[in-house]
């Protein structure tokens, strides 16, 4: 076994997380700036180190073993102690403590963080702080591998929970979000009999709330929309909609403001059922530095603040 540990080399853990996810080999030589030869190579390298398959073909695609799941779990924890090594040695000699990266769902960057970062800055805990925004199954896969350290999200499905620890902060449900005067926000207007009729940008395909959002529309008739348009950008969808007829189904957070401001209206529909639950979640096995632990603090707080009813 010792001889076997001493086989696998940074290059391989390194490698393998990138391919893991990005789930391309290509893709991850062009992230890696490698060939695409020495990327097979590298992973062939570990494969033989640990006596498994990582990783099998899936059509034209590639899919993570069994076995290459369990060690992605202790590959990523790896990286990211190195990292925080290497940060705390840059630390010690450049006076900079080391980052604390959040990922955080578009609604929650919306409401809850900028209230969470000014709690933050006024506790003067020191580090630095990277917060990034995307889809919720993109950041859990950093996550899981060690680029992020904390997201704050929608609860992932249990399979996607494997060695992560999630702490329930407030439940949010889906909205139709139109422009201010939309044709179906008239008196007696069939909402859902009008929904062919107009564009509808759709949470993207793998995002958390597509599976609730396809059941909803689903269930309330909704067989299939002509004109969809996949998107997870909030920045888009909110200049779309004020410019356009089109209907936004996302998270209610998102548009909070621009529905207090008058400027969007939700279409009188009870989506009560599409509610889910939002917070933190963490590597289970993982040691919050200080400066996260005081930011994982004011973000509680400021999700009670912002959304009470938890």
């Amino acid at each position: 076994m010792i001889l076997i540990n001493s086989r696998v080399k940074f290059r391989h853990l390194h490698t393998f997380v990138e391919v893991a996810r990005q789930k391309s080999v290509v893709k991850a030589a062009e992230i890696l700036n490698v060939s695409q030869p020495a990327v097979t190579k590298t992973i062939r390298e570990l494969e033989e180190a640990l006596g498994v398959a990582v990783f099998e073909r899936e059509g034209r695609g590639i899919r993570i073993t069994r076995y290459g799941e369990v060690f992605l779990r202790h590959a990523g924890a790896s990286l990211t102690a190195l990292r925080q090594g290497i940060d705390s040695v840059s630390q010690e000699l450049f006076d900079s403590a080391p980052p604390v990266r959040v990922g955080a769902l578009p609604t929650v960057s919306t409401r809850i963080m900028p209230r969470a970062m000014t709690l933050f800055l006024a506790e003067k805990a020191g580090g630095r702080v990277k917060i990034v925004t995307g889809d919720n199954a993109v950041l859990m896969e950093q996550l899981r591998v060690g680029d992020l350290d904390l997201v704050v999200g929608r609860l992932a499905s249990p399979e996607k929970m494997t060695g992560l620890s999630f702490e329930h902060l407030y439940s949010e449900q889906v909205v139709f979000a139109v422009r201010a005067g939309h044709p179906l926000l008239e008196a007696g207007r069939s909402i859902f009999d009008g929904f062919p009729d107009y564009p509808v940008l759709m949470p993207t395909r793998g995002s958390i709330i597509r599976p609730s959002v396809e059941q909803f529309l689903i269930a309330n008739g909704v067989a299939g929309l002509p004109t969809q348009v996949e998107t997870v950008s909030d920045a888009f969808g909110r200049a779309f909609v004020r410019s356009s007829d089109a209907i936004w189904i996302i998270s209610a957070g998102v548009v909070a403001a621009d529905i207090e401001d008058g400027i969007l209206a939700t279409l009188p529909i009870d989506t009560s059922e599409t509610r889910g639950p939002v917070g933190l979640t963490i590597g289970a096995d993982a040691t919050p530095s200080t400066p996260l632990s005081i930011l994982m603090q004011t973000i509680r707080q400021a999700a009670t603040e912002i959304m009470p009813a938890r």
